[in-house]
């Protein structure tokens, strides 16, 4: 891989790890709400989920799950579902007992569950495979080298989220600063699941929001 293509794998990492999504918001919340070592469990499931799919797309999974209207709208489905699930959740937590008690509580493996039904993660695997990976003869050496760089990325983003939130804990404990925090996190999850239905119902329709302004707002995998 050229120094050319390192850097713009890295350009690409960074703007779609540190922009505000699913996973960084969750990582916010979790850890605003139950403590950070309690969200180390979902910060880490996140490059864990990541690096399952980046290599299942690599070996033309992605391509898969893009190409089968049933798989596709599944994914979407799927994932659209869980997000409003967790919203309505976290909406409705405004002490941080309520919290501890299982409230927001995301295990690691519905953290890494929860890479496969982000619609949008899939593209950009395939983005990543098709720009860096997907034919070239030494596409294994390629795969080796983007692996951890996402893997780094997303732990880092993720990371720096939850250690946010952490240190906001005890400010948000007085008063009902708690639940408005709770209300403002749930409103951003909903928000990304409604453009990720919008997004593939104009798709199908052949109206699409472009790229760069979702991915700007919303992100992937930081998402």
């Amino acid at each position: 891989m050229s120094w050319s293509e390192f850097t713009a794998l890295l350009a690409l990492a960074t703007a779609v790890s540190f922009t505000p999504g699913p996973n960084t918001t969750l990582s916010t919340a979790i850890a605003a709400n139950r403590g950070l070592r309690s969200a180390m469990h979902f910060v880490l499931a996140v490059p864990v989920g990541w690096a399952a799919l980046l290599v299942l797309s690599a070996l033309g999974v992605g391509a898969l799950v893009l190409a089968v209207p049933v798989l596709r709208w599944g994914v979407l489905g799927l994932g659209v579902a869980y997000m409003l699930w967790l919203a309505a959740r976290l909406a409705q937590s405004g002490a941080l007992a309520q919290a501890d008690q299982g409230r927001l509580d995301v295990t690691f493996w519905q953290g890494v569950l929860l890479q496969f039904v982000n619609i949008k993660a899939w593209m950009l695997a395939l983005s990543i495979v098709a720009g860096w990976i997907g034919g070239q003869p030494d596409w294994t050496g390629r795969l080796l080298v983007v692996l951890p760089v996402m893997l780094g990325y997303a732990f880092a983003s993720n990371f720096l989220y939850a250690l946010v939130g952490s240190m906001l804990r005890q400010w948000l404990a007085q008063g009902r600063r708690l639940l408005w925090f709770n209300r403002a996190m749930a409103l951003a999850l909903v928000v990304t699941a409604l453009w990720m239905a919008w997004n593939a119902l104009g798709s199908a329709a052949g109206v699409r929001l472009p790229w760069h302004v979702g991915q700007a707002v919303f992100g992937v995998a930081g998402a």
